[in-house]
């Protein structure tokens, strides 16, 4: 059977050569001693541990809450608070030289109740707490082991609520027109959300689903194999092109005891399982494309769950963003196992279009139709335009 990927292919060779699995071991412990490292020396230059904090979501019983612990320079060098610091713009390559401080105690304050946890060794902080909220927009804090507070988002989902949405990042939202192999890259290099493009109507589409779901009730999560040190950007990024707000739900790169890569895919499987259980009652609108694996782990989970999927539709890449993202995924046989609707087209528009003949959307007000019209005319002018050139 021939490997999908790079990291199949080394985690086949893992399990069948004991020195591959000492090496990987080894590349974690000395990721770990390098990290320490650092630490101590910017400490000694007087260097402060700050949460910086991630959209969470939630129930009115609980709360997930999402940040990553790094190192900041102290309050006097920048001349601002820590809550101004962290909402300074951190473009490109330097999300990356920040430093992560990994097993780092974090107070989180909840609804006026204080809860100690510990980071993970990369810095992460991903942990469901106990808390009494009420449906909509809420705040927590997080107060570093040196007493920086910052404050985090996040969106509590009311018992009543049954239906929200997940998005696929890379090529759904946003065009990356890039070689797979050059995507980490470019999402490191990028100086900033202006010089990530949009996918055309894809937000209108978006925004036309929580109008029908309910829009201030339903929750919009965006799952992506990314990094969580571009974080940031992709939240200016769904601010600047008017998607709806949401958590972001990145992972954490680097090797682990048992993997030298960590697995995109497994990311995204694991969350999804995550939220069939948090929500047991929620059925899921999945949205990727079908330049990677989206269709067949959202063919997947749909197989194990069907009853927490209203639907699944797919962007389908043009010829020459296929070929840059290394072909069309072969998982289409999947949507026929669970018994889930699946929709396909190239942009928000078509999108739109199909689900509203399956009934899944309802069919738009005429007196609404001015956005969806203008819509269709920018589509129309960029395709004649292109055929032109």
């Amino acid at each position: 059977m021939p490997f999908r990927s790079l990291r199949e292919l080394l985690g086949s060779l893992v399990v069948r050569f004991p020195p591959i699995r000492d090496l990987i071991r080894n590349a974690s412990i000395i990721e770990d001693r390098v990290r320490h490292i650092r630490v101590a020396s910017v400490r000694r230059r007087g260097y402060l541990t700050i949460a910086e904090p991630y959209t969470g979501y939630g129930t009115t019983e609980w709360v997930r809450v999402l940040a990553r612990v790094q190192m900041a320079p102290p309050v006097r060098r920048l001349g601002s608070s820590p809550q101004r610091r962290r909402d300074r713009r951190v473009r490109g390559w330097r999300s990356f030289t920040r430093i992560s401080a990994g097993n780092v105690p974090t107070t989180v304050t909840i609804a006026g109740e204080r809860h100690r946890i510990v980071a993970d060794r990369g810095g992460v902080i991903d942990v469901n707490l106990p808390a009494s909220l009420t449906p909509g927009w809420q705040e927590v804090q997080f107060e570093s082991f040196d007493g920086n507070v910052t404050v985090a988002p996040v969106f509590i989902v009311g018992p009543e609520q049954r239906v929200g949405l997940i998005s696929d990042v890379d090529d759904t939202i946003m065009v990356t027109a890039l070689p797979r192999p050059f995507l980490a890259a470019w999402n490191t290099f990028v100086l900033d959300e202006h010089a990530r493009t949009p996918t055309p109507g894809m937000n209108v589409f978006y925004e036309r689903t929580l109008r029908s779901i309910g829009y201030t009730t339903a929750p919009a999560i965006y799952l992506s194999t990314g990094p969580w040190n571009v974080a940031p950007t992709l939240a200016r990024f769904l601010g600047r092109n008017l998607y709806p707000a949401g958590p972001l739900l990145l992972t954490d790169w680097g090797p682990t005891p048992q993997r030298l890569f960590r697995s995109g895919t497994d990311h995204k499987v694991r969350n999804l399982e995550r939220l069939a259980r948090e929500f047991p009652d929620m059925k899921w609108l999945l949205v990727g494309d079908d330049g990677q694996h989206d269709e067949q782990i959202y063919g997947g989970f749909a197989e194990r769950h069907p009853e927490n999927v209203l639907a699944v539709a797919i962007r389908q890449l043009s010829t020459s963003e296929a070929v840059l993202a290394g072909g069309r995924s072969m998982a289409r046989r999947s949507r026929s196992a669970s018994g889930v609707p699946w929709v396909y087209g190239p942009d928000g528009a078509a999108l739109i279009s199909q689900l509203q003949e399956r009934g899944i959307l309802p069919e738009t007000d005429p007196h609404e139709d001015g956005i969806m019209q203008q819509f269709r005319l920018e589509i129309t002018a960029r395709r004649n335009a292109h055929r032109g050139r």
